[in-house]
């Protein structure tokens, strides 16, 4: 998923790794990831480049 962090936002995808996202960013991440940020209030999910809405290209 496509999102952009509103917030700082540590993902911990195992109790021994933590990626930081810094406010501001736009990344493509892992599902299980953009779901815990969007939850927490910290992002918000966005159309992937090159897409438009309609789905017309």
């Amino acid at each position: 998923m496509r999102v952009r962090f509103t917030h700082s936002f540590d993902y911990k995808p195992t109790p021994q790794t933590t990626v930081g996202y810094l406010a501001g960013m736009e990344a493509t991440v892992k599902r299980e990831c953009a779901e815990q940020a969007i939850a927490a209030g910290k992002a918000v999910e966005v159309e992937p480049a090159g897409k438009s809405a309609d789905g017309a290209d």
